[in-house]
């Protein structure tokens, strides 16, 4: 009961608190669904239950935020329903449709319990975010960029983005080490986490540390082995796909599901289903050049051999034909050759001397009515054309001087002791500008500034203004 002390009545916190409570129980007496981006999931594997930080954002600003609890048995009913429809579990930083009840307890406060969660909803989310990728990438020219690369002819030296222990990563070195044509690879894991809320920073982290090496490998591999459609969201972050895109080497992966393709596995260089293909894809490419090579030598050394005997017959007996008649030719066309110089040189000298003083003549004359017909029909041209030049010139300095004009009134208009001479002032706290009553308390000194002074106050009361729907 509340106590009346000096006519006032006193109540303890806990008498308020269980007022707020009954209140609150008997108004919201129901669920509600509310969607929310769960923050944190702050789940305890001790205890099974999770108490999930859940905020709304405008502009990425946070514009509300509510504490929530689910107990242990709902907590593995609704993961479970994720992992089936979403083939994700509940994390971090996904937005969720839920229903909850309101809550208040005069130890914890107000909170929100969940008994359930859509996980329809989620993937709706979800998928909202890989086709806003998708778009995002493709309007920015990128969605072709890394598969443009040009592969090298024979892919040897592989960057791998992967964990140690990874069973992917266990497939593709065997097939890759242990390939029955004697294949010689070089690979270099650069370990990664591959799937959870740190997978994208994790795996950019290491692309760019190959990067700082591109120029000792020739292709980048991201194997992830195990666990099917789980954990893959992270490979529709559009941080990730645009670094793959952007990447100045080919990038191939090996995820390790046959459905849904993400949006890295879009833009990469070579999408393989499993880790075993995409290392059977790189020895395909060592099959493509050696097996035609293989064949055309041993074709090419039977062929030789045996053109090689036949030539040399052939081209002895030709070599002393050939001799013989260029011999006997050569001195036939010597003299041939003589007498046709003498003739030319004598016909030359004579056609070039008529031919010349004809067409110098010829060219004076022409040139000199050419010259005179020209100038003629310039000459008012040249006028007009003074007359314009003139007259634009004119019209542009008119112009400007205008617009330099109304440059300076603006720049009158704008002088800040103008600003004060309508009435204006400028208040200051510790300094800055004060521009919000959020940055005000209660007894905050404050200096006007005003065009002939200075004036120092102290905030007595700090009131808000009402916003009206």
């Amino acid at each position: 009961m509340p106590e009346k002390v000096n006519d006032r009545t006193i109540f303890s916190l806990l008498e308020v608190t269980l007022s707020i409570q009954k209140t609150l129980s008997q108004r919201y007496t129901g669920s509600f669904w509310i969607k929310a981006e769960m923050n944190k999931l702050n789940h305890y594997p001790q205890s099974g239950h999770c108490y999930p930080d859940l905020v709304e954002k405008t502009d990425g600003k946070i514009v509300a935020e509510l504490r929530s609890t689910i107990w242990k048995d709902d907590f593995k009913r609704v993961n479970e329903n994720f992992l089936n429809i979403l083939h994700e579990p509940l994390k971090n930083g996904i937005n969720i449709l839920f229903c909850a009840k309101i809550s208040f307890s005069p130890v914890y406060g107000l909170s929100l319990r969940i008994i359930d969660i859509d996980p329809s909803w989620s993937l709706g989310e979800l998928e909202k975010e890989k086709q806003q990728t998708i778009e995002k990438i493709r309007k920015e020219g990128l969605f072709n960029a890394n598969k443009g690369l040009l592969l090298s002819l024979l892919p040897k030296r592989i960057a791998v983005i992967s964990v140690q222990t990874s069973k992917g990563y266990a497939d593709f070195r065997k097939i890759i080490d242990g390939n029955e044509w004697g294949y010689t690879f070089f690979h270099m894991l650069f370990p990664a986490l591959l799937q959870g809320e740190n997978a994208v920073e994790s795996i950019i982290g290491q692309l760019e540390q190959i990067r700082r090496v591109k120029h000792h490998f020739d292709v980048v591999a991201i194997i992830r082995g195990g666990g099917g459609d789980v954990g893959l969201t992270c490979y529709n972050n559009y941080e990730l796909s645009k670094a793959i895109a952007l990447f100045p080497l080919p990038v191939i992966t090996g995820i390790g599901h046959s459905t849904n393709e993400t949006v890295s596995e879009m833009i990469a260089f070579k999408n393989a289903i499993t880790p075993t293909e995409l290392a059977d894809y790189l020895i395909q490419k060592f099959h493509n050049f050696s097996v035609p090579v293989q064949r055309a030598f041993e074709t090419i050394t039977g062929f030789f051999s045996r053109l090689m005997q036949d030539e040399k017959v052939r081209m002895l007996n030709t070599v002393r034909f050939y001799k013989s008649v260029t011999m006997s030719a050569l001195a036939r066309f010597n003299q041939d050759v003589g007498n046709e110089i003498k003739v030319l040189q004598q016909h030359s000298k004579y056609f070039i001397h008529q031919q010349r003083e004809k067409h110098i003549h010829q060219n004076l004359i022409l040139i000199e009515k050419g010259s005179r017909r020209m100038l003629v029909l310039k000459i008012p041209l040249i006028d007009a054309t003074g007359v314009n030049i003139l007259n634009r010139a004119r019209n542009f300095i008119r112009r400007e001087v205008q617009v330099v004009a109304g440059i300076e009134k603006n720049i009158a208009l704008l002088n800040p002791v103008n600003i004060f001479n309508r009435g204006y002032s400028i208040t200051m706290v510790n300094g800055k500008v004060l521009k919000t009553v959020e940055d005000l308390r209660e007894g905050t000194i404050l200096k006007t500034i005003l065009p002939d002074g200075n004036i120092t106050s102290i905030a007595q009361s700090v009131k808000k203004a009402e916003k009206y729907e």
